[in-house]
């Protein structure tokens, strides 16, 4: 299927993940963090103890626009050659606006250590440390994050490699659908559920699995490979749901969630609107492709927002009304910079191809 025009679902899980995520780390992160809690006690406490769950939305999603992408090579023979310039395109589409924001990041985290003394700053950045986020491979190597989102852009382009592989390597999408399917289930209840594998993509691969089957089980053209991936999902969704009577994992269950909304509604364009509900529209079309940009730099202004809290002795007022509103701040900053970054940066490389 060829994406001809926006899709609301796909756009709207986007944008809302991606601002999850941005409040979950303003509801985890410094001083205003802890002041805000003043304010809006309640809620606050929730998102810092599920806004993560966004991530799931993230995966899944990842996993049905990676198969999107790559089942368009499906009916072409096996190139080690074709097969090393998808996966370092992908590699050059994630990299650019990720070594930016990584930069602009340790800048600001240089500027907060003059005034701010917290552990979620870090000590300063070191050459090989900067190189091993450049290579997605700092958490392989046990090093500290720079960004807060760091660790997802590697796992990103690890499972994306990994299913390039399959669906590539792989002239019966059949074959593809046993062992990915295996491979959800080994990480929804096992490898998800240990701390020990969270560098590596069997941690992940369950919920993106998901995404994946999402979109084969209702957009590949053939159809044996559609039923099969439908039959693989009502099994995982069987799977999670005995899994649960023994212990409940919300995350999966929002995995699958997100898996079906998009197998039902992710082909669904955006409906017809007028007067503020098409502006609400025409203001997620605007976010959507912007998100990923958002996503990486938003942390620098967590950094600076406390920086400024703390040089400034706002903190001392312990007002949550004030650390409310420097966390809007950080929100609408956050997506001024971001379109800067998409389009000065992401959009420009997004064109450059092997």
């Amino acid at each position: 299927m060829k994406k001809t025009a926006p899709l609301f679902l796909i756009d709207f899980l986007k944008v809302f993940a991606a601002l999850f995520i941005i409040v979950h780390h303003l509801s985890s992160y410094g001083q205003i963090a802890e002041d805000a809690r003043i304010a809006l006690p309640g809620i606050m406490t929730w998102l810092f103890e599920y806004g993560r769950y966004a991530v799931q939305i993230f995966l899944v999603m990842a996993g049905y626009l990676a198969a999107q992408s790559l089942s368009r090579y499906a009916n072409q023979s096996f190139s080690s050659q074709h097969l090393l310039k998808v996966i370092f395109n992908r590699y050059l589409r994630l990299f650019a606006p990720y070594a930016v924001a990584l930069l602009v990041t340790m800048l600001c985290a240089y500027i907060a250590r003059f005034w701010v003394n917290d552990e979620y700053i870090g000590q300063t950045e070191t050459l090989s440390q900067f190189l091993a986020h450049l290579f997605f491979i700092q958490g392989i190597l046990g090093l500290d994050s720079i960004s807060a989102g760091a660790w997802y852009v590697a796992i990103d382009w690890q499972l994306y490699t990994v299913l390039a592989i399959m669906l590539i390597s792989f002239p019966r999408y059949q074959a593809v659908i046993w062992i990915l399917s295996i491979l959800a289930v080994c990480s929804l209840l096992f490898f998800n559920r240990s701390s020990a594998y969270e560098a590596y993509f069997i941690y992940f691969i369950g919920a993106y699995g998901l995404g994946v089957l999402a979109y084969l089980a209702k957009h590949f053209q053939n159809t044996d490979v559609q039923r099969l991936a439908k039959s693989a999902l009502i099994m995982i969704s069987v799977i999670i749901l005995i899994s649960s009577f023994e212990q409940l994992w919300l995350r999966n269950i929002l995995a699958w969630a997100v898996a079906l909304m998009l197998f039902v509604w992710g082909n669904q364009t955006y409906p017809p609107a007028v007067g503020f509900k098409k502006t609400l529209l025409n203001a997620i079309v605007w976010a959507s492709p912007r998100s990923y940009s958002a996503f990486l730099i938003h942390f620098a202004f967590i950094l600076l927002a406390n920086t400024l809290y703390i040089a400034c002795d706002w903190y001392l007022y312990k007002s949550g009304l004030l650390a409310l509103t420097l966390m809007l701040s950080v929100v609408i900053c956050s997506t001024v910079a971001a379109n800067y970054l998409y389009r000065l940066i992401e959009l420009p490389v997004s064109k450059l191809k092997l």
